[in-house]
This record gives C-alpha cells, structure tokens and sequence, in this order.
C-alpha cells in the first residue's frame, strides 16, 4: 500500500523556559538555563538541590477548582500543551470525524507525587486503617493524560500512552505518525509530559548517582560534552503536537510546520541504566530511523542529540554518531538543549523534537550551552560542531532527534522542510 505522508499543524508547550512555544523558543535561542533551587519540597537534605521546574503555573487558570484534585500535575501540564497545540492548529472539531482523531500521549513515570502523597499519608495514619483518595490510581497512571485529553475534545480514535522511559514521547510521536501514514487515523494529539522533582525521583536519582550535584551553580551545571559533566539535571514539563494526514491538512488550509519523515526504535540489551559504551543502540536506532525515511545520511543537517550530561551517556552518542554520519559528522550542527531545559524524562523526547520542527522552520540550531574553553574530554572529538554556547544560522532540510531511555529503549524521529 501507499503509505500517506504526515505533516505537524499545531504545536504547544510549557516548559523550564517558558509556559507557551514562542517564549520557550526564544529562551532556547538564547541560550537562557531554565535551572534553579527546587521550590516544590525542601530539599536541603539532598545531594542535589536544583532542578528546571516550570515556572508561575497556575493549574486555576486552566482547570475549575473542583476538578484540579482529579489531576497530577503531569497531567496538569499535558492538557496545557495539548490545549495550546490544539488551539494552534485550527482544527475546528465541529466538522471533524472525531472518531479518526486520537491521542497518543507519554510519560516515562506518570503521578509519581501522587503516589508519594498517598502512600505518605497512609504510613503516617495507618493506624486508623486505611484512606485513600478515590482519585488515586487514576491520578497516578501514565497513561491518564492521554486519556483526559481525549475526553476533553471527544477526540474517539487511537487513544494510548507509550511508556519507554526517556525515549517515551519520541515512542509516542514515531506511533502516531506510523498510524496516521497507514491511514488508521486523520490525525493525532502526541507527545508526553512529565513532573517527577519530587522527593522519591530526586532522592532516587541521586542514590544512582545519575543527578549533578552542583548546587552552588546550578545554571551551569547541564553541560553536555564538558569533562567536567557530573550528571543530569531533573526537568519538568509538557510538550505537544498535532500531527496530521497531509491531504487532510491541506484540504482545510492548514499552516505545516515540518513533515515527518521517518522513525526508528531499537534496545541496547546492554545494561539497566547505562548506554552501551560503543553506542551500539544508538547507532542502530539512527540508521533505522534513515531507513525508515529513505535518506542518506547526508541529507541530515542538524542532530538534537540526547546528551544528557552523564559521563558514559554522552562518549557512547557521539561514537555513534561518528560511525553512522562518517565524514559528514563534522558538516552536522549538534547540540543538546537539555543543557538548557534540563531532562523532561518520559517528556523530553518532545519537547526536542518540537524544537527541532522550529529549527528547521527558523533555520536556526539553538545551542549546547555551559562549555568553557579547555573543559574538554579527551573521549570526545570536538572538531564535531556541538554549537556550543551561541546559536547558529544554517541551512536546515532536515533534522534528527534521538532519544535513549533506562532499558536500553532508543527512539529517534526524522523531521524535514515541508515541500509540496
């Protein structure tokens, strides 16, 4: 069968560097960090200190006051940037089968303070037997979000959440263009969201060592391909995107802001946490994702690489890079905008994947921030160009986004110019 093309039509955002699309981007372009002291618990007690939250969020202006206990605030923030993405889209439901429609939704870990909160108070009063909200398990669930969106809008077609750790949102958007390209479905609401700075996720992370601990800077403490890198910094946030049928799209005139054009999945099968040191995985979900475009390697301009700024994570991805791209590798733009928002988890694939459409659009590849000269790591060749600390103009056809999760689960999407 002849596969449909797919095409993005709405975006929405809220993230550490902004509560909508256009001050995220431009924040990002900026070069601004979205880190700062957690305000969401005490955390004096922790080795880290710091995360990227979302900043001046009111779930009031979004939800009625009855309603806002029903929702984590995962959920709270994906139905924001579904909202947002919805509203940039112009879909006008009224005239839409809504049962070709659907949502595809992620979060790598879900209400995770839900189930801190509830578990919490049944320890401190079990005495009295036991009380829980009747909203518990529904607040708690990682796919919850996809399923409040859906019945938000009537939106009666595909409905479901991938769940693959840090690569669950880049899952959820290769899964809606995968059915909407085989005609299952007119169009998708996708993408993920996540809100773990809580005490469980942080005093988890930092019990793995996997959390910088730079509390005294913590603006520059995501600095991805530095040799002074010492971990990830924990993020929050939403991201979401309308993808749709191009003939569906353009028959109701609607603005394109990239196509997809490819995705690509594959395991390490190497270890619970750690990247396989040569990047096997990574390779292969690159090339598969190449493959599932019809493109050569040389027609990528741009990689928004996982980068994490974990030790191991970040020598394996541009290992990998080196061999699937060959020579071209050093004709790439790369950069890492976690050094910037920080990792979203289930939600970052997403988000980078959003500012990677708005990167092609603009022709501009925000950057790697936090490198100072000589922090180099002998690993690393760094006659790759990482756009370190500045952003570039250049010319963007199309752009790779890649995403690895605990498991060993890689995803990666392809997005290119729109041409008719």
């Amino acid at each position: 069968m002849e596969l449909k093309r797919v095409v993005v039509t709405g975006l929405g955002a809220i993230t550490p560097l902004g509560n909508d699309v256009q001050t995220t981007w431009k924040n990002a372009l900026a070069g601004k960090s979205g880190a700062g002291p957690i305000t969401h618990f005490d955390a004096s007690l922790f080795k880290t200190q710091f995360a990227c939250e979302v900043k001046d969020f009111n779930p009031g202006d979004l939800f009625e006051r009855k309603e806002i206990r029903k929702y984590d605030r995962y959920s709270q923030l994906a139905v924001k940037a579904a909202a947002d993405a919805m509203t940039d889209s112009c879909l006008e439901l009224e005239k839409e089968n809504l049962d070709r429609i659907g949502v595809i939704f992620s979060a790598g870990i879900g209400g995770i303070k839900t189930f801190e909160d509830e578990v919490g108070e049944y320890f401190l009063n079990k005495e009295k037997g036991p009380k829980f909200n009747p909203f518990f398990i529904p607040k708690m669930i990682a796919d919850i979000a996809a399923g409040h969106i859906s019945m938000i809008y009537g939106l009666r077609g595909p409905n479901y959440a991938t769940v693959s750790a840090c690569a669950s949102s880049t899952n959820a958007i290769v899964d809606a263009f995968n059915l909407i390209r085989l005609g299952k479905a007119n169009a998708i609401v996708t993408g993920g969201a996540e809100a773990t700075i809580s005490p469980s996720a942080v005093g988890g992370f930092n019990a793995m060592h996997a959390l910088s601990t730079r509390n005294d800077t913590p603006l520059t403490a995501s600095r991805p391909f530095s040799a002074s890198r010492d971990g990830f910094v924990i993020g929050e946030g939403g991201t979401a995107l309308i993808l749709e049928e191009l003939e569906h799209a353009t028959a109701r005139g609607a603005t394109i802001y990239a196509e997809v054009a490819g995705g690509g999945m594959s395991a390490d099968a190497y270890h619970l946490t750690a990247s396989h040191p040569e990047g096997l995985g990574a390779k292969l979900v690159m090339r598969n994702a190449l493959e599932d475009a019809e493109m050569n390697p040389e027609q990528i301009d741009y990689i928004n690489v996982h980068g994490t700024s974990t030790p191991v994570g970040d020598i394996s991805e541009v290992r990998a890079i080196l061999d699937v791209f060959g020579e071209h590798s050093y004709k790439l733009n790369i950069s890492s905008t976690k050094s910037m928002t920080g990792h979203l988890l289930g939600g970052a694939g997403a988000l980078e994947a959003m500012l990677s459409i708005l990167a092609i659009r603009d022709q501009i590849v925000p950057p790697t921030i936090n490198h100072e000269d000589g922090d180099n790591d002998p690993e690393i060749d760094y006659q790759l160009n990482f756009t370190f600390n500045k952003a570039q103009k250049r010319e963007i056809r199309a752009a790779l986004s890649n995403t690895f999760g605990f498991g060993g689960h890689n995803a990666s999407v392809i997005l290119k110019q729109y041409n008719k």
